[in-house]
């Protein structure tokens, strides 16, 4: 059985949109401009433990534009494990081991649980997070909160048809003041 693990770099406003760059945002590689002194470990070990992606569309051409072209332990992991990417409008995933999912997103991700075992982690993806949220799918939260208000660009979370109640579960303060949060989801 997986487990769907969301892992977002967010601001205190709570925006994740570009944070390494490369998407023409007013504010693109913000969490560049800030040390994560242990954070990057913790993503590497993150990154060692995933089983899977899970990314929405516009994250996932973003990812299979860069890591091709990448070395290194992490970027080799991307490379070669699978991605699930939901898409009601792509055809076929090039990117090495990439299948698209373009069914309902409740079951195609449900389904996804059942069959793909351990942890199934979503970078980026805001639309397809606030719908695994809204399905209650998302069985962990990670966050690095970087100590920078942007004001605008898209948002973690959105309009949900109730409450969503979590338990933290771990924190940690990193680097320049960045906090990692991890959230498991109370049943």
């Amino acid at each position: 059985m997986g487990r769907i693990i969301v892992t977002e770099f967010v601001s205190l406003d709570g925006v994740i949109e570009a944070p390494g760059g490369g998407e023409g945002f007013k504010y693109d590689g913000w969490s560049f401009e800030i040390d994560r002194g242990e954070g990057d470990q913790f993503k590497l070990d993150e990154t060692r433990d995933t089983a899977a992606l899970l990314l929405g569309r516009t994250t996932y051409e973003g990812f299979a534009a860069a890591w091709p072209s990448r070395e290194g332990e992490f970027a080799d992991k991307f490379n070669n494990m699978p991605k699930y990417v939901i898409s009601k409008t792509l055809d076929k995933a090039e990117w090495t081991n990439s299948t698209v999912l373009s069914g309902d997103v409740a079951e195609e991700v449900a389904n996804l649980k059942r069959t793909q075992d351990g942890n199934i982690v979503v970078h980026g993806s805001a639309r397809l997070v606030q719908a695994l949220l809204e399905h209650d799918l998302v069985d962990e939260l990670r966050l690095m909160v970087f100590p920078v208000i942007l004001g605008t660009g898209k948002r973690l979370f959105g309009a949900t048809t109730d409450k969503k109640r979590l338990r933290l579960a771990e924190s940690r303060v990193v680097g320049d003041g960045v906090s990692i949060l991890t959230f498991e989801r109370v049943q």
